[in-house]
């Protein structure tokens, strides 16, 4: 499930206020999503006007589209550590660090590229600030460990939906090769503690809980004017 609201005008303002923090040489975290989309676009043009960067693509979408803007891409299996992480969120509680990813199904990549990074930005529109969390967490399961993480789920308080894929039949695969749960558990006042609860059971491969690992927030306006928040 994707949280799709907000205007493209705040969507590019904030992508494009997080690509001007990129600096030559660097080697960049592309995230997943229609807001990180914009922020690959202004890297691309700036790589035509000689911009020397590389970039670690998150999912087939951001691959496909650095692709197509000429962005130099290396693969995440080679890469140890990567200078700044731009992505989206699906949900952001400013104050607590704590964000909510995995409207694309992309999380678990993307936690790997965030967490790999000396500075992860998240970009967002106004519409996804929220205290407390609320949004569904989506969680990455083994296929074979399904019915384990539902009832790992619903014991921690939660209630597990399997992801419906768009126009085919069947569930959502993530470019991993596994089922997505949306998991909601209501107001998420302790964010830390659920995705402990969560990274401990058997069979997740990964949540979208992201805790304490943004260092900042662009947050775009209808007016096309993105500000830098702390998180």
């Amino acid at each position: 499930m994707k949280n799709t609201a907000g205007t493209e005008a705040a969507k590019r303002a904030a992508g494009e206020a997080a690509a001007a923090e990129v600096r030559d040489g660097d080697v960049v975290g592309l995230g997943t999503g229609s807001t990180a989309a914009h922020a690959i676009r202004d890297l691309g043009d700036r790589v035509d006007d000689g911009l020397d960067v590389e970039g670690v693509a998150t999912s087939y979408q951001s691959r496909a589209l650095a692709k197509e803007v000429g962005i130099p891409l290396l693969s995440l299996s080679d890469v140890a550590r990567v200078d700044l992480a731009i992505d989206g969120a699906d949900q952001v509680a400013l104050g607590a660090n704590a964000l909510v990813k995995g409207g694309g199904a992309a999380h678990a990549r993307e936690k790997v590229v965030a967490s790999a990074a000396d500075r992860f930005l998240v970009v967002a529109d106004g519409s996804k600030l929220a205290e407390p969390l609320d949004y569904p967490v989506p969680v990455e399961v083994l296929p074979d460990a399904l019915a384990r993480v539902e009832r790992a789920v619903r014991d921690a308080g939660g209630d597990p939906e399997l992801r419906s894929a768009e126009r085919k039949d069947g569930p959502v695969v993530t470019d991993n090769g596994n089922l997505v749960l949306d998991c909601d558990f209501g107001a998420v006042g302790e964010a830390r503690s659920l995705a402990g609860t969560l990274s401990a059971a058997p069979g997740v491969v990964e949540h979208g809980l992201f805790v304490g690992m943004a260092d900042a927030v662009f947050v775009g306006d209808d007016d096309g004017d993105a500000t830098r928040r702390s998180p």
